[in-house]
């Protein structure tokens, strides 16, 4: 819902109507067509999905109903009116890291075999079937991008960062496994201009959409307590295994210019000002 300064014409599809220029329509409807044909569509940005691997766990059939075989609907529709470039969310989660001190790239094998999220899991048979599709076809751009841990202005579904940060607003003692655990946060913000610098990107890519720099709990917890001014109790339950996962921003960087902006700071405190207009209401 926030402004997006871009000369394209942007329609939308979800399952609630929530603006004049949005259809309430499944991902699967075959009726995708007659919107891409209605309005000419170019660039198709396929970001709907079942997200939470716990919802997915407990509904395996309407996780690769939605996540997969709804994608191979807008592909398939995305076809018959010869729509110029497909870009598709997928996420951080498809890499395997078990080895922690690796840097994960693009174009690192992925052992399927690994995978113990069924999110995960569907975003990455997803992209296997768009490959095999521009391999087949080769008429359509296809953009994949790996998003990393999005964090920003919501009141659900809340990732580490606006989770530990709620919880610090709301003076509540916090135990956590190991302050040193990081991961490269980004900020929604930062994704949705990361999603505009690929439009247009000829071929089939694979991009890694990431925060510069690893963000550990620790500097998560201290913004929040410094934005806030509440004085919590932290308790360390793993200190000395903290979880850090590392993945390359590189090939975005050289390919499409893209590095975030936001800081975590930065994000929190806008986070907290949006917190407070809508407790405000």
């Amino acid at each position: 819902k926030n402004k997006i300064n871009t000369k394209h014409k942007i329609y939308g599809i979800d399952k609630i109507s929530f603006s004049k220029s949005t259809y309430k329509l499944d991902i699967n409807s075959k009726k995708v067509a007659d919107i891409i044909k209605k309005h000419k569509i170019d660039i198709i940005i396929h970001l709907a999905a079942i997200s939470r691997d716990e919802d997915c766990k407990k509904d395996v059939h309407s996780c690769m109903k939605n996540n997969v075989l709804g994608t191979i609907n807008l592909i398939s529709q995305a076809k018959k009116y010869k729509v110029k470039q497909f870009i598709f969310a997928s996420t951080e989660w498809v890499y395997n890291f078990e080895n922690e001190r690796e840097t994960k790239k693009e174009n690192d094998i992925i052992n399927i075999n690994r995978i113990n999220s069924e999110y995960a899991l569907s975003k990455l048979i997803s992209e296997n079937n768009l490959r095999q599709f521009y391999t087949n076809h080769n008429f359509m751009d296809i953009t994949i991008l790996r998003f990393g841990i999005i964090y920003g202005n919501r009141l659900t579904n809340f990732s580490a960062v606006e989770s530990l940060f709620m919880k610090v607003k709301n003076n509540e003692n916090i135990n956590i496994g190991s302050l040193k655990t990081s991961r490269q946060f980004i900020h929604v913000n930062d994704i949705v201009r990361g999603i505009i610098k690929s439009f247009n990107l000829k071929g089939f890519n694979i991009l890694n959409l990431q925060g510069n720099y690893s963000i550990t709990l620790k500097e998560i917890l201290n913004c929040s307590i410094n934005i806030t001014g509440n004085k919590i109790k932290i308790y360390e339950s793993n200190k000395g295994n903290p979880s850090i996962r590392k993945v390359s921003n590189l090939k975005a960087t050289k390919l499409i210019k893209f590095r975030s902006k936001i800081t975590v700071n930065e994000g929190l405190k806008d986070f907290n000002k949006y917190i407070s207009r809508i407790n405000q209401k």
